[in-house]
């Protein structure tokens, strides 16, 4: 098993917690975490209210306003205690990285900066890491403490390594998460995808509300324009190939796309909601804008 060689992960927590908090000000959205990241989930339409400077224009309901003949925007009212599971790709294949980030460090804080947010609103957080086995599995709770634990977790070096299993791992949430559980975050660069995830994914949506988030280096993308050769190493098996990137690259990149193509017809047959980033570009406004179309979607 393929172990990362070093004490400790290139992650900055407060960073990256203060970076989306500050973009999820800047588009007005906090105060709307529960609609637009749990939608008909722990939502009771209540009524309407009158439009403010402060509401987007996207939400006036036009039909109603018009009768009333004046700007109104939907009310909702929100049921505490919703309980949100990540799951969470700690694989060989997350220990890998050209950028400034590994994946697993950039997963790290994208996840950590989510989470903080869902806590700090008194809501409840619960997890689960996979690779060729279920480790650390942990029930919803609440409180700073929890999280604080959460991030040490995903920061430790120990805990990654293996070869991933997502197939496993959705066998496993849907043998052992309750029916209260409210949202699932699944976090991987989902490089393991097969025909056989298909099935166990719709069945996964239609269970639970389930947000897909593919992590990829530029690397998982494509080969650099480099002279010469390199040589390639594969974390699980710690087999090492020479490669010139120049004439592998056309091959690389169709397979990249075929794969690519794989994991886009299964997400389209699913009732999940999918995510894209790559390490070399911030989380933070992808994920915001991310945010704001599930928003406008409800």
């Amino acid at each position: 098993m393929a172990k990362i060689k070093k004490s400790k992960l290139n992650v900055d927590i407060p960073e990256a917690i203060n970076e989306l908090e500050a973009m999820m000000k800047a588009f007005r959205l906090k105060k709307e975490i529960y609609r637009i990241l749990f939608r008909g989930k722990g939502l009771e339409f209540e009524g309407f209210r009158k439009f403010t400077p402060d509401d987007d224009a996207a939400d006036i309901d036009w039909k109603t306003s018009a009768r009333a003949e004046k700007l109104l925007v939907k009310q909702y009212k929100e049921e505490r205690d919703l309980r949100i599971m990540f799951i969470i790709d700690v694989g060989s294949n997350m220990v890998f990285g050209s950028t400034d980030k590994l994946k697993c460090e950039f997963v790290t804080e994208l996840v950590a900066a989510l989470s903080h947010l869902i806590v700090s609103s008194n809501d409840k957080i619960g997890f689960f890491f996979f690779s060729d086995a279920i480790s650390n599995f942990v029930d919803c709770k609440t409180g700073l403490k929890h999280f604080h634990y959460f991030v040490d977790l995903l920061s430790n070096p120990v805990n990654y390594g293996g070869q991933t299993n997502l197939n496993q791992a959705i066998d496993f949430a849907m043998e052992y998460f309750s029916k209260s559980i409210s949202s699932i975050f699944i976090v991987s660069d989902f490089l393991s995808v097969t025909p056989e995830t298909e099935k166990r994914l719709t069945l996964l949506s239609s269970m639970f509300e389930t947000v897909l988030v593919q992590v990829r280096d530029p690397l998982d993308i494509s080969l650099p324009d480099v002279e010469g050769e390199v040589v390639l190493e594969d974390p699980a098996t710690n087999e090492q190939v020479v490669v010139n990137p120049k004439v592998a690259k056309v091959e690389y990149e169709k397979y990249v796309e075929e794969q690519q193509d794989l994991v886009a017809q299964i997400f389209n047959k699913t009732q999940a909601d999918y995510l894209g980033l790559t390490t070399d570009k911030p989380f933070a406004e992808p994920l915001v804008l991310f945010l704001q179309e599930r928003r406008h979607t409800i």
